[in-house]
């Protein structure tokens, strides 16, 4: 009898217990301990590839979740020669990418992180099926890894974008070069390079300026292009290089012939990717490393509380950042203003980075 009693009067203190009580003993049992796992994929290992992850696992440090404590990552680079790749290369990296996301949905980690457009765009429905939420980054453009626009990824993802409104770049490089009116873009059928260009055409309009540009092969030398593009002095006055891989190839050829061509010729370099380009005096646009830690907030939100991933937005770097070579701005004798110098300040590698305005 004592023990039905005893059974009663709990029961009755569970029930009039205050709201705040349950409150309390429903959040400490969410926050136990626990280790998370989360499986990245991505096609190729480039440098801005890692400066996405170091950025995306510098957030999650940041709020409590770490590598070798409470955090398993296992990351798969799908290898794939781009230079060389035809139809049927390309045909199986498809199967290869879908292999993987098939056996992500089948090991059930807590997450998926997925770098770049290509495994972003085949993996993410086999995630959505298996319900593995989905955190996507380094996509330049949303819409071509199936996001339904710019700030919705769709169904069971979210993720962080390279997209930045061009129109900003655009009006950080006039008031540095406000006499250019002609810029060349040389690039490759890379999804990335062919959106990096046509935002550029699009947004040089309003200020009066006009991009030229000449679509190359991946096995292409650059000089040929660029020699069009200048036409002896009478073609443009500035390169611009675009978001494409084609420039990373045979160890950095193409951005190194470029650089070669352009110093001969006293001519600017502007980088609208923030990409090394040895002799290039400016360097405007998304940085990996930032964009990779607003894809770790998004997944924050989905590991420790709770958010399903559709109702989170595609996050992006809203400012440009902007970065110069005092080197070669002494070099091309370029006057910069006032403005500018008041807000520099010097980077570690000594480049001077300015507040876009």
């Amino acid at each position: 009898m004592k023990k039905i009693l005893g059974f009663l009067a709990s029961l009755m203190f569970f029930f009039a217990a205050p709201g705040w009580a349950l409150e309390m003993l429903s959040t400490q049992s969410m926050e136990a301990p626990r280790t998370y796992k989360i499986e990245v994929l991505q096609v190729t290992d480039i440098g801005p590839y890692r400066e996405a992850l170091n950025g995306f696992l510098k957030t999650l440090r940041d709020n409590g979740i770490k590598e070798g404590e409470n955090l398993v990552v296992n990351r798969m680079i799908i290898d794939f020669d781009v230079e060389n790749s035809g139809f049927w290369d390309r045909l199986s990296l498809l199967g290869r990418i879908r292999d993987e996301a098939n056996r992500i949905a089948s090991a059930r980690p807590d997450l998926a992180l997925t770098i770049g457009t290509p495994a972003t765009k085949y993996a993410r429905r086999i995630l959505e099926l298996g319900k593995i939420p989905t955190v996507f980054t380094a996509v330049a453009n949303p819409l071509d890894a199936g996001a339904t626009s710019l700030s919705d990824a769709g169904t069971g993802a979210t993720g962080s974008t390279l997209h930045i409104d061009m129109a900003n770049s655009m009006k950080m490089f006039k008031q540095i070069f406000p006499s250019v009116t002609r810029i060349g873009m040389v690039h490759t059928d890379d999804e990335n390079g062919v959106t990096h260009v046509q935002a550029a055409r699009e947004s040089g309009v309003p200020f009066g300026v006009t991009v030229t540009s000449q679509e190359v092969n991946k096995r292409d030398n650059i000089v040929p292009s660029l020699k069009t593009l200048y036409n002896d002095g009478r073609g443009v006055q500035l390169f611009a290089v675009p978001l494409d891989t084609y420039y990373a190839m045979r160890k950095f050829e193409p951005t190194n012939d470029l650089s070669d061509f352009a110093i001969e010729r006293n001519i600017p370099i502007v980088a609208f990717a923030l990409t090394p380009v040895p002799g290039a005096v400016l360097y405007v646009g998304a940085d990996f490393g930032v964009v990779g830690g607003l894809a770790g907030k998004q997944a924050i939100k989905i590991l420790k509380q709770r958010k399903i991933a559709d109702t989170l937005p595609i996050l992006k770097q809203e400012t440009p950042s902007v970065f110069l070579d005092p080197k070669r701005v002494a070099a091309l004798k370029v006057q910069l203003p006032q403005s500018i110098l008041d807000k520099k300040t010097v980077r570690p590698d000594g480049l001077w980075e300015v507040v876009a305005e």
